[in-house]
């Protein structure tokens, strides 16, 4: 059986069509994904994000264990309510989940993770844990992402104290407030907030969304705006096969303190050390056709994998990202249907806060 989150009669109100994402039952759009992604780029788009789980980390421990889980250096979050992107990672350097951490108090983090991992998240956490840590996963608690230039203008004034509060925040800050818990972060490459609160209220909150004006959006809909904003997504861009280093998440790998002895730090220094790191890439499609997952590339460095691909509805071109032989630039081919495509190596992301960013096609 699927599960459902407790959003899901108001999806079905909604005229969503459904589709099974990593067991839950999830939209994927509510009528035209198109607009849906327009939605978000040009005014608000909000998306029902609570197949993913808030794990509580409490304990006087909590920093010191934290510091030894996760590649990046949760002692960077010097104030209450500051947040990181980083991996937990393998022994051997591979990344098991990629997650935001929110550092609450001195004893009190905020993780959040993917759907597909939770169950494998959680059990990797307590193989790790000891006696100054506790482990609370929070799967009572609803999220939802409101997204969008005109998403905080929109929902700050929906969140009682904590609104006003979450409006001042500067990106990668969270603040609570009885029941809300509210970040600026997102998925989207556009401003806006990440809400998680218990389900009578995030109920409460869609309906007064979607009253303000706020476009309901599904997966189809998250997945080209993260695409487009050059983020990656695990299970396509990374998993237990590859490093950081060779995802394009070497700016989440903290080596700063040398005493810091994380989890897969070894690996990764020896894996610079060895150097020849596979690069990870945008592509942008110069012939026809639609950049898809696991398509080959070839390169003048040698061949390379397109890891995720789809049609830029913002762009009006096909995208993707790939991992290819280090120093790989420049002009290359996607081989599509057998046959070589032209392409060319671009710097993600390709948008962002609504502007293009590809040179030659960036707009004002």
């Amino acid at each position: 059986m699927s599960q459902k989150t407790s959003l899901y009669a108001r999806h079905e109100a909604a005229g969503a069509k459904f589709v099974d994402f990593a067991g839950w039952d999830m939209p994927i759009h509510y009528g035209s994904q198109l607009d849906e992604h327009h939605a978000v780029r040009q005014a608000a788009g909000m998306f029902d994000v609570s197949h993913m789980t808030a794990v509580d980390i409490h304990g006087a421990g909590a920093t010191a264990w934290l510091r030894r889980l996760l590649a990046n250096d949760v002692a960077k979050l010097k104030t209450p309510g500051k947040a990181l992107y980083s991996c937990m990672l393998t022994e051997q350097g591979t990344v098991v989940d990629d997650l935001i951490c929110y550092r609450m108090q001195d004893d009190w983090y905020r993780l959040v993770v993917n759907a597909g991992t939770t169950d494998k998240d959680i059990a990797w956490m307590q193989s790790h844990c000891d006696d100054n840590v506790r482990i609370e996963p929070r799967r009572e608690l609803c999220i939802l992402a409101v997204q969008g230039p005109e998403a905080v203008a929109k929902a700050a004034p929906l969140l009682g104290d904590a609104g006003a509060a979450a409006a001042a925040l500067k990106p990668f800050n969270a603040v609570t407030a009885g029941d809300w818990f509210v970040g600026r972060t997102g998925y989207t490459g556009e401003d806006g907030f990440e809400i998680i609160a218990p389900a009578a209220a995030v109920t409460k909150l869609w309906d007064d969304l979607l009253e303000a004006g706020v476009r309901p959006a599904g997966l189809g809909a998250r997945d080209t705006l993260r695409l487009e904003a050059g983020m990656n997504l695990y299970g396509q861009d990374m998993d237990e096969t590859v490093t950081p280093l060779e995802s394009g998440l070497a700016w989440t790998v903290s080596l700063d303190d040398a005493q810091r002895d994380f989890i897969g730090r070894q690996a990764l220094v020896a894996q610079q050390a060895a150097g020849g790191i596979a690069e990870f890439v945008g592509v942008l499609l110069e012939g026809r056709g639609v950049l898809r997952a696991h398509m080959r590339v070839q390169t003048s460095q040698g061949p390379g994998e397109l890891t995720s691909g789809g049609f830029s509805p913002t762009m009006g071109r096909s995208i993707g990202l790939a991992r290819v032989p280090a120093g790989t630039t420049g002009a290359i081919e996607v081989e599509m249907r057998g046959k070589p495509v032209a392409a060319r190596v671009v710097n993600p992301p390709f948008v962002r806060n609504g502007r293009v960013r590809v040179p030659g096609l960036d707009s004002a």
